[in-house]
């Protein structure tokens, strides 16, 4: 993982100051969140530093083109792709909950802010998008949903995305959240350590379609 940029610590710093933030308001946030929406916000708190460091690790800065975050909620993971080396410009956050994206839109004046469905990833990002991103951070909680529809997330989000680009995804479970076998062979799994710091401990799975599987599906 590279350095931190002095630039960006002074950005999250400034973003910080300004929003007076306190990790146990998020907490209540996403607590309040879980109990109106269970099936949307999946978690009861937002990510852990440890587990949006390793997801923001994937996600390469001197690859071009925008980053697509599925799911942000309040913006732990976002913050962690500053402080990666990512520009706000950079950055697209697609959020269901109307109230963290507000909360986004004043943390990070700077991303795109997009209140919409996640899972239909081509209707929400409309004409948004028009270079080949290079990654999808995700933190939606894809075993709420059927497994054809996340394979459908998958095969959306690699279509936006440049080839070899990752798909990120983190989950609590044993399994991961997409089969790490694909029979079809049309991407590749790998997986993380367990971020035992982490409440729950939760693992990071990266999911990629190579360049010569995108010419394959493209063919």
């Amino acid at each position: 993982m590279p350095p931190l940029r002095r630039s960006s610590a002074r950005a999250v710093a400034a973003t910080r100051l300004r929003e007076g933030r306190d990790p146990l308001e998020d907490e209540a946030r996403f607590l309040r969140s879980w109990f109106e929406r269970p099936l949307v916000t999946g978690a009861v708190t937002p990510s852990g530093k440890m587990l949006a460091r390793t997801m923001a690790s994937y996600a390469d800065p001197s690859v071009p083109g925008p980053v697509i975050e599925l799911g942000p909620g309040t913006g732990p993971v976002t913050e962690a792709l500053i402080r990666r080396g990512f520009e706000q410009e950079r950055l697209i956050l697609v959020e269901y909950n109307p109230d963290f994206c507000a909360l986004l839109r004043r943390r990070f004046p700077r991303t795109t802010v997009i209140r919409g469905d996640a899972y239909s990833i081509r209707e929400t990002l409309g004409s948004i998008v028009t270079a080949p991103c290079a990654a999808t951070i995700s933190s939606l909680p894809l075993f709420t949903k059927p497994l054809e529809k996340r394979m459908e997330l998958l095969q959306d989000a690699h279509d936006v995305m440049q080839p070899d680009a990752p798909f990120v995804q983190f989950t609590y479970a044993v399994v991961p959240p997409i089969p790490a076998r694909c029979e079809a062979g049309s991407y590749t799994a790998s997986r993380s350590n367990r971020v035992w710091l982490n409440l729950p401990p939760a693992r990071v799975w990266v999911y990629r379609r190579p360049a010569k599987m995108t010419a394959k599906t493209t063919a």
